[in-house]
């Protein structure tokens, strides 16, 4: 049967049926999307989720009619309010993107012309569309980059995509996408290089869109708690199928088909750690287009596979109001056991938890950094033990990358210094001996942009244990992170993500380091792969006996895997403590903001748009002489905490806050907390100007 549709009684803005999507590939007509049906209504937003591979983008694609060559759509129609746009000639086109349905693509930096400032850039929308004149479209692209959490968008405008960070180019590109005030909104993985405080007010401002009764949204994204909180409904696919389908609390709280279950299992549920609950990737593979098993594509990675799966695949049958499933034993998927242990308690393993203090392997002491009169990083003290993982944590441009770079040797200290067992590490990695290289090495965000696609995973790794003077071939890094050894052979270019983030993993491994500075490593992987890059670094941590400075956005996440926690804001450290007190009451307010924009999955119930938004910061909040957070923090004190620099206090023996509040005040004054807070109003409904 086909998926079930939204109720309500109204049409859906977009209706979608039986398309069918393939690729040519050596001749061969490959399906890359077989039978999707999918509604969306006025004011919804339905999510739509899988791993790499499983279909999402082509979809959205299809959508757009912005196939790549070779993929054409070869049955099926999809409609936005009774058109259908598969039928549209090239002119109704031109005229329909952008003004009735908009698009924001995963990778911001493809999606922007890179020899084109943005204020041209963002002008040509108003210009096409509305026929405004040039100094009329650079003021609506203005009063559209205030809307995205731009404080200086004057500035903004005038600058290259390439002068811009990864997540203001992402505010960029949804700020065009709503610039035409279009029926219909897509987003692919729309949030994934901001933080969670730009997210949060991102995510509010996409609430008030699907609030008018003209508006839909399909959300596109490997966030599952972003999925919770957003949508809803969601659509669940792999290799190109619809698996399941139905409102976003039932497919996420009572999964009916394992592939569903399987991804819920792999992310890091907020406040669930390492020693207790080791996240569960799926095992193998999905099939390569156009190589597809018989019977039930799952079935290979299946636990529960019968027979019957082998032999025949399963239709789309109902399990619940609204809510279909693509398996035979839809009665037999478990739930999600967040609140239960999976693996020994704390007490029970044999590495002993917390790690008591003692000679630090790594000591900061008086780091800072300034890029003209903007101040980086502030006089940082900072200590790593032995096996310990510190977690850092903080919006962007709170110094964290800056911090790390300098420890690495990457960029220059202007102050302070870097000890390695009580001996200084030189600030300049060029002049580090190889002991100090071998010591400290460092995983990047995107592997893409450290491995050199024309080399060999197998020349990349020997290239690194002949510079560092490692006792491990290429083959035994490889098997070090599970990396089959025909994958050697391969050019890096030719790697999934999660291929190339192993053996860019393996690579820091080369010369047996002492601290590896994960900046970001997981970000840009779908649940599945980024649950089992986690468990392999747990893995290492282990077997190694190495630390980890773990930089992420991700705050479960760094939840899950970090012993410590360091909170960053603007360019000082806020806030350090062992992990569970970090994130637990009472809380630095900072801390507590960052914890309340997150979205949280599971729960008894899914809390959509329950973010706070925090006022938004400007440059000029580094240059006050009292707390740096006084400007945006809902507990400041006026005349002391704008005025006079925070004490360090203790909440607990090893547990330390920035803050003016006591202990006691803390908890009186968070009480009610920032989880509980209502989403801060934001301006109601962008009109066309």
């Amino acid at each position: 049967m086909s998926a079930v549709t939204s109720t309500g009684a109204s049409g859906p803005v977009l209706r979608i049926r039986d398309l069918e999507v393939s690729y040519s590939r050596r001749g061969r007509r490959q399906t890359a999307l077989h039978r999707v049906n999918l509604d969306i209504r006025a004011g919804e937003c339905h999510g739509l989720v899988g791993e790499s591979g499983s279909g999402k983008s082509t979809l959205s694609l299809a959508i757009m009619r912005h196939l790549s060559s070779g993929g054409q759509v070869d049955s099926g129609a999809v409609e936005l309010a009774g058109d259908d746009l598969l039928k549209m000639d090239s002119a109704a086109l031109r005229d329909w993107r952008g003004r009735r349905v908009a698009m924001v693509y995963q990778d911001p930096a493809k999606a922007l012309n890179p020899s084109m400032r943005i204020g041209e850039q963002m002008g040509e929308i108003y210009r096409y569309h509305f026929g405004t004149g040039r100094q009329e479209a650079l003021t609506r692209a203005e009063a559209m980059l205030r809307r995205v959490a731009f404080d200086n968008p004057a500035d903004i405008l005038s600058r290259f995509p390439h002068q811009l960070s990864g997540g203001q180019q992402q505010r960029i590109v949804i700020a065009m996408a709503l610039a035409a005030d279009p029926e219909l909104l897509i987003l692919d993985e729309p949030t994934t290089g901001l933080d969670a405080t730009v997210e949060a007010e991102v995510l509010a401002l996409l609430e008030t869109l699907r609030a008018e009764a003209s508006r839909a949204i399909l959300f596109i994204s490997h966030n599952l708690g972003l999925i919770g909180r957003m949508c809803e409904r969601v659509t669940v696919l792999y290799s190109g199928r619809v698996v399941e389908q139905g409102p976003t609390g039932d497919v996420l709280q009572r999964p009916k088909h394992p592939y569903a279950a399987a991804l819920l299992g792999c992310v890091p549920h907020f406040g669930i750690e390492k020693d207790t609950h080791p996240l569960v990737p799926i095992p193998g593979s999905p099939p390569a287009l156009g190589a597809l098993p018989v019977g039930c594509v799952f079935a290979p990675r299946c636990a529960n596979r019968q027979p019957r799966c082998m032999e025949s695949e399963p239709e789309l049958a109902t399990v619940g109001v609204g809510h279909v499933s693509r398996c035979y034993y839809p009665d037999a998927v478990a739930p999600p056991m967040w609140d239960q242990p999976l693996a020994a308690s704390v007490s029970e393993k044999t590495r002993s938890h917390p790690i008591e203090p003692r000679s630090p392997l790594l000591a900061v002491r008086g780091l800072s950094k300034a890029y003209g009169k903007q101040i980086a990083c502030d006089s940082i003290d900072l200590d790593i033990q032995p096996g310990e993982v510190l977690g850092l944590v903080g919006e962007s441009g709170s110094g964290k990358s800056t911090l790390a770079r300098m420890i690495a040797g990457l960029s220059s200290a202007d102050s302070g210094d870097v000890l390695l067992k009580g001996a200084p590490l030189d600030r300049d990695v060029a002049r580090r001996g190889r002991a100090q290289l071998r010591a400290v090495q460092m995983v990047f965000q995107s592997p893409d942009s450290s491995l050199n696609r024309r080399h060999t995973a197998r020349f990349i790794l020997r290239r690194a244990v002949s510079a560092l003077g490692g006792a491990r071939s290429a083959e035994q890094l490889a098997a070090l992170v599970r990396v089959p050894p025909e994958l050697l052979y391969s050019r890096a270019g030719r790697l999934s993500g999660g291929q190339k983030q192993r053996i860019a993993t393996a690579r820091a491994f080369a010369g047996d380091p002492e601290l590896v500075i994960c900046d970001e490593p997981v970000s840009s992987l779908d649940v599945s792969v980024q649950a089992a890059v986690l468990n392999l670094l747990v893995e290492l941590q282990e077997r190694e006996k190495v630390s980890y400075l773990f930089i992420s956005h991700d705050l479960a996440v760094v939840r899950y895997l970090a012993d410590r926690i360091a909170v960053m804001y603007l360019g000082q450290i806020v806030d350090i403590g062992p992990a569970d007190e970090v994130f637990s009451a009472p809380y630095h307010p900072y801390t507590a903001a960052l914890l309340a924009a997150i979205p949280k999955l599971g729960g008894p119930k899914f809390r959509s748009g329950s973010a706070t938004v925090l006022p938004r910061r400007s440059d000029g909040d580094r240059m006050g002489a009292g707390c740096r957070f006084s400007p945006r923090c809902p507990h400041s004190i006026k005349g002391k905490c704008d005025l006079v620099p925070p004490p360090w206090q203790a909440l607990s023996d090893r547990h330390q806050v920035r803050c003016h509040l006591t202990r006691d005040e803390l908890i009186e004054r968070q009480q009610v907390a920032f989880e509980a807070t209502p989403v801060v109003p934001m301006e109601v409904g962008i009109q066309p100007m």
